[in-house]
């Protein structure tokens, strides 16, 4: 992914609760809120997890079910003619597809739809086989790095490039797996830290409440931002409560485009717009009171005032000393 545009990813996830009308809503405020990708999860659940499986923490806050997590996870399967249809409507509406792949199956059935870019969830960071098999389709990676450390993300990076995908290729999301993520818990700098110590892209996959960190995230170099898109927070399902609604996300993706355009170039100069306060903000060297022609230049009937358009007050040493040459009167610009 280019680093000269921030990219956002409305993750969509399994906030449809198994709904492929729901999903293509999601969709719609996906590409209503200008985000560029919407991205879903393709699984098969019991290629993902055991029979006996728990849920994670948060998924038991959820009013339904009981503690197993493949009967959860079944019910939020899309099957390929979903897929399919989910693609179709992302190409009517003008926003790019993407979903995350949770076993060796789903990778190729990604690939075999025409998917341009895999991107890896954070439970895959230390799935050796699952990583060599993404590396050898030979196609860019975003990378969510959820309760790994520096190290599992630097051998997650070196399993790929040793298995053919070019490090330009690699895109690194910080994440923190909790849903929601406390903001002292985020940690941010961990995101600089990982590019400054492996030298590839960075981005955030955020599950903080609210659009704060993202924000500050992009301000940081973040080229890659992923938040959970929800039709409604109350809904039934483990993601609606970490995830924004069309609304917010629609606010936090003005936002990011802000700071985008804020961020500049880098070369500290002044702007176009601001060099015609130039004359009115500085000040220049004037009379402090009434100068005759021959009078020596001092500090006594010499001072500092707006506007800019004379000498320089830089230049003062080089006034200080020297005759006038004319006449001066109280405030009058002084020229040599």
């Amino acid at each position: 992914m280019s680093p000269k545009s921030v990219k956002i990813i409305a993750e969509a996830g399994v906030n449809h609760n198994g709904s492929l009308e729901i999903a293509k809503q999601l969709i719609d405020s996906a590409a209503d809120s200008g985000a560029d990708f919407v991205k879903f999860q393709t699984f098969r659940a019991e290629a993902l997890v055991t029979r006996s499986a728990k849920k994670a923490e948060y998924q038991l806050r959820q009013p339904y079910g009981d503690d197993n997590q493949l009967e959860m996870l079944k019910s939020y399967e899309i099957d390929q003619a979903g897929h399919v249809d989910l693609i179709q409507h992302c190409q009517v509406r003008g926003i790019k597809f993407l979903s995350s792949p949770f076993d060796l199956q789903s990778i190729d059935l990604l690939v075999d739809l025409g998917i341009q870019i895999i991107k890896i969830p954070s439970g895959e960071i230390t799935n050796k086989p699952y990583l060599i098999h993404v590396a050898r389709q030979g196609k860019p990676v975003v990378l969510s790095t959820g309760l790994s450390s520096l190290d599992e993300v630097s051998e997650a990076v070196r399993i790929l490039v040793t298995n053919g995908l070019a490090e330009e290729g690699i895109t690194l999301l910080h994440c923190n797996t909790q849903y929601p993520t406390p903001i002292d818990e985020v940690n941010l700098r961990a995101m600089v830290s990982m590019k400054s110590a492996l030298g590839v892209a960075i981005g955030l996959s955020d599950h903080t409440e609210g659009i704060t960190t993202p924000i500050a995230a992009v301000a940081l170099g973040a080229c890659v931002i992923e938040k959970h898109l929800t039709l409604d927070k109350a809904l039934v399902g483990p993601d609606h409560a970490a995830s924004l609604t069309p609304d917010k996300f629609r606010e936090m993706v003005s936002s990011i485009r802000d700071v985008e355009r804020a961020m500049g170039d880098g070369i500290k100069r002044p702007s176009s717009g601001e060099l015609k306060n130039l004359f009115s903000v500085r000040k220049s060297i004037v009379a402090s009171r009434t100068i005759s022609a021959g009078d020596l230049f001092s500090s006594e009937n010499l001072a500092v005032k707006r506007p800019g358009s004379g000498i320089s007050p830089m230049e003062w040493e080089n006034v200080v000393g020297t005759r006038a040459k004319w006449g001066f009167e109280i405030d009058e610009l002084i020229r040599v």
